[in-house]
């Protein structure tokens, strides 16, 4: 038995993607020794393994065909997706999207979000361990240890904070053939986010007429003493009142309309 219907919010897609966008505008720039630049370039990045990366390289050592992958060059994986218990909020509470057709007359929300920690790892790859560190030193600084981006994940819902962790930064250098030959400098940064992942949309609907009937006895047939009703009251000029006899009908009351709190006592039941 299937645990819901078939839903899909691209949550992990999206985190991705953000992921990616943290690093897509880092620059490389060659200065000759008066201090000049006389090169510079924004590194490209991609989603995909390092060895991936190599491997293409070393299919094309003189970089000279059209299809050659030259350095510097970033990649990047989701290598792990881990359950966060540090992070467990209440999977019964609801939060209330915003509804731009109420046509139904219904509220849509989501039940409490799952926290997950999404393990990525940044390759940085060069053939030079100047350009690497130029790329290291502009990422370095913005994590002590997380950076925090707002993200609107889930259309109607309030955006979310999510940090990003850098957990630590290791080097190798990748040779072929002699030791004298350096064959490119990988830098591997690990990351984890922190991410949530929503359930499906629900919809309930608005509660506008309470009926409450109290009497002595708890015989099932006992017949009610007295009456409470709470509804929305307003107005026909659209102001709000506390009298239910100056209020128009409650189903004629939106839930952004201008209403107040309108209760009754009564010893009849109510005609509604």
């Amino acid at each position: 038995m299937a645990i819901a219907n078939y839903f899909y919010n691209a949550t992990t897609r999206k985190y991705v993607a953000l992921f990616g966008t943290y690093f897509n505008q880092l620059q490389v720039q060659r200065v000759d020794n008066g201090g000049v630049t006389q090169q510079s370039m924004i590194v490209p990045i991609s989603y995909a393994p390092f060895q991936k990366i190599l491997s293409r390289l070393e299919q094309n050592p003189d970089f000279k065909t059209k299809t050659a992958i030259s350095l510097p060059r970033m990649s990047f994986e989701l290598t792990n997706m881990q359950y966060d218990s540090d992070r467990k909020l209440s999977p019964i509470g609801k939060i209330r999207k915003t509804v731009v057709d109420d046509t139904a007359g219904g509220r849509k929300f989501v039940y409490g979000a799952t926290p997950y920690n999404l393990d990525f790892s940044l390759y940085i790859m060069t053939k030079y361990q100047e350009d690497a560190v130029k790329l290291l030193e502009q990422i370095i600084p913005f994590f002590n240890p997380d950076y925090t981006r707002t993200v609107r994940l889930i259309p109607g819902l309030e955006p979310l904070d999510i940090p990003l962790v850098l957990n630590g930064v290791s080097m190798d250098e990748v040779y072929e053939g002699n030791f004298d030959e350096r064959r490119s400098i990988v830098y591997t940064l690990n990351f984890t986010m922190k991410a949530y992942y929503f359930g499906p949309e629900k919809e309930s609907g608005i509660i506008k007429f309470i009926d409450i009937r109290y009497a002595t006895e708890a015989t099932s047939n006992t017949t009610p003493e007295e009456f409470y009703t709470l509804q929305p009251g307003m107005t026909a000029n659209n102001e709000p009142t506390t009298d239910q006899e100056l209020s128009v009908d409650y189903s004629l009351i939106d839930y952004d309309d201008n209403w107040d709190y309108a209760d009754g006592i009564a010893n009849t039941a109510p005609s509604s």
